[in-house]
């Protein structure tokens, strides 16, 4: 295999696995970061690195991990568990 061939078949390979959203860790957001999100993806879409502009501290790939989890059932209970923690 030529040198080309060799970096072709090790990129395909190293980067053939996907993350499930089952194996995220939870992204716990503030209500007011959460309503953000919200609102802007209403008026601009799934642009999270315009979105995460308005968050401080926050990166897209965060902004889109929390989109993507925030209504699976997996991450209900744990939403539900930081709320009643959150409360007490």
């Amino acid at each position: 295999m030529d040198k080309r061939h060799q970096q072709q078949a090790k990129a395909s390979s190293c980067c053939s696995d996907e993350v499930s959203s089952i194996e995220w860790e939870f992204i716990n957001m503030s209500e007011q970061e959460g309503d953000l999100i919200y609102r802007m993806y209403k008026l601009v879409g799934d642009r999270w690195g315009l979105i995460a502009g308005r968050i401080p501290r926050r990166k897209a790939e965060e902004i889109e991990r929390f989109w993507i989890m925030r209504d699976k059932e997996v991450f209900e209970n744990r939403r539900r568990e930081l709320k009643k923690i959150s409360s007490s």
